[in-house]
């Protein structure tokens, strides 16, 4: 039977227990642990600087070099320790390796940062006997915290979502659980050791075994800090889009100008594409497009000072333009089963042949509450209809966009004219004012707008309303 892995690794931070992991891993006969193989400073530990002949130099020339001689010089099952600052080249091949065992240890990130905060006060980051111990007290800094504390969360997160795409599970171990042999006998068996150990090793100490009261000189003022710490993301907007790509096919370069407009699915477009090809004195058609990644990196490589830019509608007027345009009318598109979906599904219920005859303000008001409901749990991810680019959030599409490219303005809908009128003047060029192309559909948004379709918008788009600052849209 074939070993369902060739080696490991041990997925940590600095003052978490991995030292202490490590000693016991190398307890059993069939597993090495060999430190942190990838730490900037130094191959595997202090004052070390090549392993297994490998030393600094080629390790940065061919990072995964030193894997290869770990399993071939290695009896049984070689494995490291792995921080957020080591080699991201070695963090992507190792998650993505099916044959690399994954241990994950964590530990309460308040008490890491006063352990790291001590060590580094004290200079001692390992402790082998009590009477050699170095006893500190630090103080709590709300910022320095932050940062640490948003550094482990983004590292978790790079893990988790590295083996949720490769399909693969990890070995999780909290740092109250290291000195628990049985423990330590099942993340052997997980790796795929055949031995057994009675005890853990004592050769590594806990160095601040104190409270937190006793190690923290302003503990009051830190206990208050934490107060007001979102630990569980209560403020987040939770987001179940797909990920888009960046569309850089609907991009559009003018024609001499050296200015990229990045389009929005209905979003203003035709209007500022007139404006596009006013600045060089042609029509749409002499507009650059259906470009591809390559195009446009030489196209900016070829316009050094070149700008790109962006517009943006308020939610709720760009929901009912998506309305008005795709839901509304009966059209012989790839809407078709969508609508009829909303319509026997959702009870969203517009002209099912497509004749606004008789169709009233009223029921378009209704119509429309009723597809800003359905908006809000189709971007959820709670609707079997997909989450078409047209109603997707603003946020979504420009976050696939910035893949390949940044916008150097957002101009929202009301700040176009004078938006384009300065971005022109920045490169040296003349360019006339714009208007936006006139709303269609049978009725405004001014005829049946009112606080309860702003409140349905929100809910929707909290996202875009969030990002963009955005108010309410009687207020634009």
């Amino acid at each position: 039977m074939s070993k369902p892995f060739e080696y490991f690794v041990v997925f940590a931070e600095m003052r978490t227990g991995s030292n202490f992991l490590e000693a016991s891993l190398n307890e059993f006969p069939d597993l090495h642990c060999y430190g942190e193989a990838y730490n900037p400073h130094f191959v595997g530990h202090h004052n070390k600087d090549a392993l297994f002949g490998v030393d600094m130099a080629q390790r940065e020339i061919s990072p995964l070099s030193l894997i290869e001689r770990m399993k071939e010089n290695t009896d049984g099952f070689p494995g490291f320790r792995f921080f957020n600052d080591h080699d991201p080249r070695v963090m992507a091949h190792v998650l993505a390796d099916p044959k690399c065992a994954k241990i994950i240890l964590t530990r309460n990130p308040l008490d890491s940062y006063v352990s790291l905060k001590i060590a580094a006060q004290t200079g001692q980051w390992k402790l082998s006997d009590m009477k050699q111990r170095r006893s500190a007290t630090v103080a709590f800094d709300r910022e320095e915290f932050e940062q640490h504390l948003a550094a482990k969360k983004l590292f978790q997160l790079d893990i988790l979502k590295g083996m949720q795409v490769s399909g693969q599970t990890g070995f999780y171990v909290a740092y109250e659980d290291i000195g628990d042999v049985d423990v330590i006998n099942g993340m052997a068996r997980f790796i795929g050791s055949q031995e057994q150990i009675n005890s853990t090793p004592n050769s590594v100490k806990k160095q601040n075994p104190s409270e937190l009261e006793d190690k923290v000189t302003n503990y009051t003022q830190m206990v208050k800090d934490l107060a007001g710490i979102d630990h569980f993301s209560l403020s987040d907007t939770p987001n179940f889009e797909p990920r888009r790509g960046p569309g850089v096919p609907g991009f559009y370069l003018a024609a001499e100008a050296p200015i990229l407009f990045i389009p929005v699915a209905a979003a203003p477009k035709q209007s500022v594409l007139g404006w596009l090809a006013d600045i060089d004195g042609v029509t749409e058609e002499h507009l650059h497009t259906n470009l591809s990644q390559k195009s446009l990196r030489q196209w900016k490589r070829g316009n050094p000072g070149h700008r790109s830019f962006t517009v943006i509608r308020h939610p709720l007027e760009r929901a009912h333009r998506v309305f008005c345009e795709y839901i509304v009318p009966k059209r012989e598109d790839n809407f078709a089963d969508p609508r009829k979906v909303m319509r026997n599904k959702y009870g969203i219920s517009v002209p099912g042949q497509g004749d606004l005859e008789g169709y009233t303000k009223l029921e378009h008001r209704a119509a429309f509450a009723k597809f800003l409901e359905f908006l809000k749990g189709n971007l959820a991810g709670q609707t079997s209809v997909r989450i078409d680019a047209v109603w997707a959030t603003q946020s979504a599409l420009l976050q696939g966009a910035a893949g390949v490219v940044l916008p150097d303005v957002i101009l929202r809908e009301g700040e176009i004219s004078a938006g384009l009128v300065a971005l022109a003047q920045s490169l040296g060029l003349e360019a006339g004012a714009l208007e936006v192309e006139p709303e269609a559909g049978p009725f405004a948004l001014a005829d049946i707008y009112d606080k309860e379709l702003e409140k349905l918008s929100m809910a929707a788009y909290r996202k875009d309303y969030i990002n963009f600052g955005f108010g309410a849209w009687d207020e634009g």
